[in-house]
């Protein structure tokens, strides 16, 4: 492994320094300074490299969806069972954002544009990666393929984020009702018709599924 330029060094500081300082203080009380003094860098060397306080933030932001969108792509390429990393992809991003509660809280409530129907150009993201998984399910037949995928993670983050919200106060978020959740995204709210018995929980839905597509295997 090549080692890391200075400046790429210096950022992977900074931006250790932050994280560690924003699981301690909340945003308000956590300034550069200290940003600077926990790295072993000055001020002006964070200024160098960040504009501000808040873009520091969101390079935090972008870092973890990075190293969480890596970890499962590779599951993603093996046509593994979409619901079940979809699963595995909440519960995963629950588990962050309650380990960096100030952080989550920031993402989850302070972006200044709103979110857009298509996930940020050039770079991972967990929207993304969560529209990227609906799109796999679809063609697993597991999710409905009448929607857009777009639009149905911007509905499936939406439920989701205020349930972390919700959660991040008491710093718990039990797996149980995430999978409620899941299960009540993709099932709908809209009554079962009389008699139809074709739509089940999504566990049972993808196990089906798997069983399925083993048969066909040689």
């Amino acid at each position: 492994m090549m080692p890391l330029k200075r400046t790429d060094r210096s950022r992977h500081l900074i931006l250790d320094a932050a994280e560690t300082a924003f699981r301690q203080a909340s945003f308000a009380d956590i300034s550069v300074e200290e940003i600077a003094q926990r790295a072993g860098l000055t001020r002006q060397t964070v200024y160098n490299l960040f504009a501000s306080k808040e873009e520091i933030v969101a390079q935090l932001i972008f870092r973890a969806e990075a190293r969480h969108d890596a970890g499962l792509r590779s599951r993603i390429a093996a046509n593994e069972d979409a619901l079940a990393i979809l699963q595995d992809a909440l519960l995963g991003s629950a588990r962050w954002c309650l380990a960096n509660p100030t952080i989550a809280r920031l993402a989850l409530t302070g972006p200044a544009v709103r979110p857009s129907v298509s996930p940020p150009a050039g770079r991972a993201s967990f929207q993304l990666l969560v529209r990227d998984l609906l799109a796999l399910g679809q063609r697993q037949h597991l999710i409905r393929k009448d929607e857009d995928p777009n639009n149905m993670a911007l509905v499936l983050l939406g439920a989701y984020a205020q349930a972390i919200l919700h959660s991040l106060p008491d710093g718990i978020f039990h797996e149980k009702k995430l999978k409620y959740l899941l299960w009540l995204l993709v099932e709908g709210v809209g009554e079962k018709p009389s008699g139809d018995k074709s739509r089940s929980k999504p566990a049972k839905k993808a196990k089906k599924a798997k069983k399925t597509r083993s048969k066909k295997k040689p």
